[in-house]
C-alpha cells in the first residue's frame, strides 16, 4: 500500500472517529437532557423589601439567575444557617444551566440583609419567602400551566426548613427539595427517644448554631449601633444579630439544660412537624448518613408526615451531612431531577428510594471501603412497603456504671462538623473509650453472612438507678471487626432521659439507636454500648450509678435492613448507554487541567535526600485573588528555614499547602522527592503546627498529646512522649485540663505535638507567639538543636531579630512573590557598606607595625533593615 493510499484512509478513520463521537454526544444529550437548554446564564443582584421589623422596612439582599430561553419555571433558593446567598451560586447555577429561574436570598439577620434573626418565624422568615414567590410569581418570563406559575423552593438545612415551611404558608409552591433538614426543631437540640419532655441538651451543636449568629461584619447601619427605634437592632448583649425573645429564650434554655416554655414555643413554630397537613406540594427529601445534628430518623418523620397526608415524597439517604462535606452535588441532581419530574406531571403516588453504602471492598491506596448507590421500589416504613429486620443476639452481664459530675471525663463520639476527625479519636482507644466504669458493653456473636444496617435497630434494656429520680444515657451500636478495631456508624450515640425513675427499682425501657447504614462484614461482631456522657451532650451536675442489663426476654438487638438494585450516580440506562464516553471526557478534561495548571503529581527521585521542593507554586482563590504567586524554593537536610512576610505575603498558606491541607492551583511541592496531595502517606514524615493550637479543653496536656498520637494510629513507643513533654517545659501543668492554659501554654504544648515522633521536618507557623523572651530564648535552643540531629525545621515569625538568631537560611515573601531566598548571611549581608579609606594598603600596614591583623570582610545588617528594603522593593 502506497503512502498516499496510508494517509487517505487513516484520514478517513479519523472522520469515521469524529463522526462516531458527534453522533454519540448527541446521543448522550438526547438521554440526559443536558441539550435541552442553552448554558449562558445571566445573574443580577438587587435589594428588594422583606417583612417590616418594629416599623422599619427590612432589605434583602438577593441574586437572580435567568437561563437563556424563557419562558421558564422558576426556583426559589434558601441558604443554610449562617450562610448567605453567595453559598447558593453553585446550585442555583445548575438549576439556570438546567432552564430554571434561580432566585437565591441572604436570610434576614445575616450577611448584608437586614432585620433580625427569628430563626424560621411565620411571621418573619417564613412571610419573607412568601414576598419572594409573589416576586417570582409576578414575573412575565416564569412558566404557568393553566394559569399557575411553575415556582418551586429548594434548599439545605436552615433553608431546608424553610423550604418546606414556605411551602406550607404558600400554595403557589408546586414542587419542594429539601435536603439535611429537621422535622422537629426540640427533637433534634433536646432529643430524647424515651418520651420525657425535657430531653437530653445537644450542647455542641447548639452552640455553634448560635455562634453563626455573630457575623464578622455587620451591615451598614447596624454595625454604627441601633436607634432607639430600630428595636435594638443588635440585640441584647451578647446575642448578635438574634433577636431578643429568641436570645433570651436561648439563653437560658442553654444555661438550664432544657427548653423553657418561650424557647419550645420558638422550636415549634419553626418546625415542619406542625405543618405537614399543609404541605401540598411533592416533596423530595435529600439526607445524610453523616449527620449528628440532623440524622436520617429527621427526614423517616418528615416523610411519614407527608405520607400521612397523602403528599407524594421521595427519600434520598446520601452520602455526607452536617459532619461531612461529601454528597452536597448528589442534593442538587437529584433536587434538579425531581422539580423536572414533578413539573413534567411524572410524579405518582409510590416512589423510589435511594440509599448509600460501604460495598465493603477496601481500596489498598486509600483504606476506605468502596461507596454505592442502592434503589429500592419505595421507602421503608411508609404504609405498603414492608421492612425486613434481622434480629441479633447480645450477651453480657448487667454492669454498674457511673456518672461523672457534669459529664467530665466524657466519651468523645462527635464533634460538631468533624465526624470523620472525630470518628479517628473514638477508634484509637479501645472498645471502652471512656473513662474505667462509665460503659456498658454487651457484645454479639459473629455475624455470619454480612448484615446490611439500614434504618432504626431497637433494644430493650433494664436501666436501675441507684439515687436519683432521672437517668441520662447514651447508646451506640458498635461494628467489631476481628483485629479488634471498632467503628461506631456515622459517629452517633441515642441519647436516653428517664424521668419518675425509682431508686433500686429497676425499669425496663425501648431503645431506639441511631438511624444509619452499615455493612457489617461476615466474621465481624456488634457491640452494643451504653455510656453515661458524651462530650457533645449536657450532662447531669451531680455524680451517678447505675445499673444496665438486657432485658432478660429478648437479650437481642432488632436491625431493619435494606436491599436494592446497585446503579452509578445517574440513570442506569444513561451510563450503560454514555458510560465510557463521559468517562473518556472526563478523564481528557482532568489531564487538560493537570497539564495547563502544571500540576506535578509523579515522585521524583533525585529529590529523595530533599526535605522540601517547592516549584512554581501558585494557589488562587475565587475571584483571582492569588494569595501564593509562581513562588521557587528548595529546604534541605539540618536547615532552620524562617519564612519571612508582612500580613498577606502568603506565608501561612504556603505552609498549607507543604502540608497538605489545601491542594495548589499551579506547581508542585514535593517533600523528599514524594508530591505533596491531601492524605499523601510522606505526610506522616512531617509534624506540623499551623494557625494556632487547637485541643480538647476538657482533657489534660499530656491526654490531648496521647490521643492525638492514637490518632495517627502509630505504635505509642515511637511517639517519644518524654521527649515532647521535656520540650512543653510545662512541668506539672501537663496534668491540668487544658482549659486552665494560657494561650503561651497552649502555644508550647502545640509545639510538643507537632515534635511527636520526632518527624524528619518540622514545619511551624509563628511558633514564638504568646512566648515570653526567656521561653523563647529556651524555644531557639530547641529549634538549633533539632535541626543539629540532621532533621529539618521550617518556621514563618514576624520576629525578625529572633529569625537572624536562630534560623540558618530565609525565604523572604511579599504580596504572594518570592523576593528573596538564601542563608541569613548571605541575606543579611547583602547591600551592606564599608569604611572608605584613601589607601587601603597604607592603612593596613599602619595596623600590622600595631601588631593588629586586618582583613577585608563585607558590612552586615540588621535583618530588620533588609527585610525593609526587600518588602519596599516589592511595592514598587
Amino acid at each position: 500500500m502506497t503512502f498516499t493510499a496510508i494517509r487517505e484512509r487513516l484520514r478517513s478513520r479519523r472522520a469515521q472517529l469524529v463522526l462516531a463521537l458527534v453522533l454519540l454526544l448527541v446521543l448522550a444529550g438526547t438521554i440526559i437532557g443536558i441539550a435541552t437548554t442553552g448554558n449562558t446564564v445571566h445573574v443580577s443582584s438587587r435589594f428588594v423589601a422583606g417583612t417590616p421589623e418594629g416599623g422599619k422596612p427590612v432589605q434583602l439582599d438577593t441574586s437572580l439567575y435567568l437561563p437563556e430561553i424563557t419562558p421558564a419555571p422558576a426556583v426559589l433558593l434558601s441558604q443554610g444557617f449562617g450562610g448567605d446567598k453567595s453559598s447558593l451560586d453553585s446550585e442555583a447555577r445548575s438549576f439556570a444551566e438546567r432552564g430554571y429561574i434561580a432566585l437565591t436570598y441572604t436570610a434576614r439577620g445575616f450577611g448584608r440583609s437586614g432585620g433580625l434573626i427569628h430563626f424560621a418565624a411565620p411571621g418573619y422568615e417564613v412571610h419573607d419567602g412568601e414576598l419572594l414567590i409573589s416576586q417570582l410569581a409576578a414575573r412575565k418570563d416564569v412558566k404557568r400551566v393553566n394559569g399557575k406559575p411553575q415556582i418551586a423552593t429548594a434548599g439545605g438545612s436552615y433553608g431546608g426548613a424553610l423550604s418546606l415551611l414556605i411551602a406550607a404558608a404558600d400554595h403557589r409552591v408546586g414542587a419542594v427539595s429539601a435536603d439535611i433538614t429537621w422535622n422537629d426543631l426540640s427533637h433534634a437540640l433536646f432529643p430524647n427517644f424515651a418520651g420525657s419532655g425535657s430531653g437530653v441538651f445537644k450542647r455542641l451543636w447548639a452552640g455553634q448554631l448560635f455562634a453563626n449568629g455573630f457575623p464578622d461584619r455587620l451591615p451598614p447601619g447596624v454595625a454604627d449601633g441601633p436607634s432607639p427605634g430600630q428595636l435594638g437592632a443588635l440585640g441584647p448583649l451578647g446575642c448578635g444579630r438574634f433577636a431578643a425573645d429568641v436570645c433570651a429564650a436561648y439563653l437560658a434554655s442553654a444555661a438550664a439544660g432544657t427548653p423553657n416554655a418561650p424557647m419550645r414555643q420558638l422550636m415549634r413554630q419553626a418546625s415542619p412537624a406542625t405543618v405537614m397537613a399543609s404541605i401540598k406540594a411533592p416533596t423530595l427529601l435529600t439526607q445524610g448518613e453523616d449527620d449528628s445534628l440532623f440524622p436520617l430518623s429527621e427526614a423517616d418523620a418528615n416523610a411519614r408526615g407527608l405520607a400521612a397526608h397523602h403528599t407524594p415524597v421521595r427519600v434520598v439517604w446520601r452520602q455526607g451531612g452536617h459532619d461531612s462535606a461529601v454528597g452536597g452535588g448528589t442534593a442538587t441532581s437529584e433536587a434538579i431531577a425531581w422539580t423536572d419530574d414533578v413539573f413534567a406531571g411524572k410524579v405518582g403516588t409510590t416512589q423510589r428510594f435511594r440509599f448509600s453504602e460501604q460495598a465493603g471492598v477496601v481500596s489498598a491506596a486509600t483504606g476506605d471501603a468502596s461507596q454505592q448507590t442502592l434503589q429500592a421500589p419505595g421507602y421503608p416504613g411508609i404504609a405498603g412497603q414492608p421492612r425486613p429486620t434481622r434480629t441479633v443476639q447480645l450477651s453480657g452481664p448487667p454492669q454498674p456504671v457511673s456518672a461523672p459530675a457534669d459529664g467530665s471525663p466524657a466519651m468523645i463520639t462527635t464533634i460538631p462538623g468533624l465526624g470523620g476527625i472525630s470518628s479517628r479519636f473514638d477508634q484509637a482507644v479501645p472498645l471502652l473509650p471512656s473513662a474505667p466504669g462509665q460503659t456498658a458493653t454487651f457484645t454479639s456473636g459473629k455475624v455470619s453472612g454480612g448484615l446490611l444496617i439500614a434504618g432504626q435497630p431497637t433494644v430493650q434494656l433494664v436501666i436501675t438507678t441507684q439515687s436519683t429520680r432521672d437517668v441520662t444515657l447514651f447508646a451506640g451500636l458498635r461494628d467489631l471487626a476481628p483485629d479488634g478495631s471498632q467503628t461506631l456508624p456515622s459517629q452517633l450515640v441515642t441519647p436516653l432521659r428517664l424521668t419518675g425513675m425509682r431508686p433500686g427499682a429497676p425499669r425496663t425501657v425501648t431503645v431506639r439507636l441511631p438511624s444509619v447504614v452499615r455493612n457489617v462484614q461476615s466474621g465481624h461482631r456488634l457491640a452494643l454500648t451504653v455510656s453515661t456522657t458524651d462530650f457533645a451532650y449536657a450532662a447531669p451536675r451531680d455524680a451517678r450509678n447505675y445499673t444496665i442489663a438486657l432485658a432478660d426476654r429478648t437479650g437481642a438487638v432488632t436491625i431493619p435492613t435494606g436491599s436494592g438494585t446497585a446503579i452509578s450516580a445517574g440513570h442506569p440506562v444513561t451510563w450503560l448507554i454514555v458510560g465510557g464516553l463521559v468517562c473518556l471526557l472526563i478523564g481528557g478534561a482532568v489531564a487538560f487541567v493537570i497539564i495547563r495548571r502544571r500540576l506535578v503529581l509523579k515522585s521524583v527521585p533525585e529529590l529523595a535526600a530533599v526535605p522540601v521542593s517547592i516549584e512554581s507554586l501558585v494557589k488562587e482563590y475565587a475571584g483571582g485573588y492569588r494569595a501564593v504567586d509562581d513562588v521557587t524554593f528548595r529546604v534541605e537536610r539540618g536547615q532552620v528555614v524562617g519564612l519571612l512576610g508582612p500580613n498577606g505575603a502568603g506565608k501561612t498558606t504556603t505552609l498549607r499547602v507543604l502540608v497538605g491541607l489545601i491542594t495548589p492551583t499551579a506547581g508542585s511541592v514535593h517533600v523528599f522527592g514524594e508530591p505533596v496531595v491531601p492524605g499523601a502517606s510522606v505526610l506522616a514524615r512531617i509534624g506540623a503546627f499551623i494557625e494556632g493550637p487547637g485541643f480538647l479543653p476538657h482533657l489534660t496536656g499530656r491526654e490531648n498529646l496521647r490521643l492525638y498520637w492514637a490518632a495517627t494510629g502509630r505504635p505509642e513507643p515511637d511517639a517519644d512522649f518524654a521527649t515532647a513533654l521535656d520540650i512543653a517545659g510545662l512541668g506539672p501543668s501537663v496534668d491540668r485540663r487544658v482549659r486552665t492554659y494560657s494561650h503561651g501554654m497552649k502555644q508550647r504544648l502545640g509545639i510538643a505535638q507537632a515534635m511527636l515522633g520526632l518527624p524528619e521536618l518540622l514545619v511551624l507557623d509563628e511558633p514564638t507567639n504568646g512566648l515570653d523572651p526567656p521561653q523563647i530564648a529556651e524555644m531557639r535552643e530547641v529549634l538549633q538543636g533539632y535541626a543539629r540531629t540532621g532533621r529539618t525545621v521550617v518556621v514563618s515569625s514576624h520576629l525578625l531579630a529572633e529569625v537572624e538568631q536562630t534560623c540558618t537560611h530565609v525565604v523572604v515573601m511579599h504580596k504572594g512573590r518570592l523576593v528573596a531566598a538564601g542563608s541569613t548571611v548571605e541575606i543579611a549581608g547583602a547591600g551592606g557598606v564599608q569604611l572608605s579609606v584613601a589607601d587601603p594598603a597604607e592603612a593596613t600596614r599602619v595596623l600590622e607595625d600595631a601588631g593588629i591583623t586586618a582583613e577585608l570582610v563585607p558590612a552586615r545588617r540588621a535583618l530588620e533593615d533588609v527585610f525593609l528594603d526587600l518588602i519596599g522593593a516589592g511595592n514598587d
